[in-house]
């Protein structure tokens, strides 16, 4: 088998405190690596300085276009949100008009620069970017990242690519095998952009087909068929759910993704392949 190296990340840092607290745990107590920061939710502040604490956890920015808040104030952006400053989950709507009418693309730019800005003033060092709902894959949105991205030291951005055997595991009515296929042509893409512009990615992503049903023997499969290449999870662990339960994530088994990411079983494997691991950063010091 080829070199490997596994990246474990918890997506929207900073969301509620019940998911800094899981981070915290899965970090201190578990096989946690990385963390994804949404910069303008709700607990965004104690996330930040419960990183200052875990010296082990790399930090990343969760860039949020969609069912999130924007940085930029509603008169500013006003084409991307609403008077209170959320982004819709009209994500086709938006893809469309971002390609077709200049001033869309604009207030898009400055939104993507104000969210890398405040992770920036944070002081903490910049791991990787990715975005809510893997917008990244919009072509558009990937060209924008990366020039701005370049501004702010962007190393790593996630690619989400899933390997076929675990996508027919979705949930959904279209099996996240087919539409694993379909995006292939966005997903190479979106790879060709991010090595053009000398940045890092993983070759292997797990948590899309299984997004909020990370368990543990659902973890011990992916380590048990690791494959080579540079290899990202990504789970969304929480203490307890009750900030999910009026949204789309309200189905979510937060609790079981944070007792998977602590398991001792779970533990023991990983450690028993003896892959490295740790954050992008950790990846490109390694040379890997």
């Amino acid at each position: 088998m080829g070199r490997q190296f596994l990246i474990v990340t918890a997506d929207d840092f900073g969301l509620h405190e019940s998911i800094n607290e899981a981070v915290e745990q899965a970090c201190s107590a578990g096989i946690l690596t990385a963390a994804s920061l949404m910069v303008s939710a709700p607990a965004f502040v104690d996330a930040v300085e419960r990183a200052r604490r875990l010296s082990n956890l790399r930090v990343g920015l969760h860039l949020v276009l969609a069912e999130g808040r924007a940085v930029l104030e509603p008169d500013i952006i006003p084409a991307l949100v609403d008077a209170d400053g959320w982004f819709d989950a009209r994500l086709v709507r938006r893809a469309i008009r971002l390609f077709a009418i200049p001033s869309v693309r604009r207030q898009v730019e400055m939104e993507i620069r104000a969210q890398f800005q405040r992770f920036a003033d944070t002081g903490l060092p910049l791991d990787h970017v990715n975005m809510h709902k893997h917008l990244q894959l919009h072509p558009t949105l990937a060209r924008m990242i990366l020039r701005i991205g370049r501004e702010f030291g962007v190393q790593a951005i996630r690619v989400p690519a899933e390997p076929l055997w675990f996508s027919g595991r979705a949930a959904e009515p279209l099996p996240a095998s087919s539409a694993s296929i379909l995006l292939g042509p966005w997903v190479a893409l979106l790879r060709r952009h991010i090595r053009a512009a000398g940045v890092v990615c993983n070759d292997h992503v797990f948590g899309i087909a299984c997004s909020g049903r990370m368990d543990e023997g659902t973890l011990l499969d992916i380590l048990q068929r690791l494959p080579a290449g540079v290899t990202e999870i990504y789970l969304h662990p929480a203490t307890s759910s009750e900030h999910a339960a009026s949204t789309p994530a309200g189905s979510y088994r937060h609790a079981d993704e944070l007792a998977a990411l602590v398991s001792p079983r779970v533990a023991e494997v990983c450690n028993a392949l003896r892959v490295p691991r740790g954050g992008y950063s950790d990846l490109i010091r390694s040379g890997a």
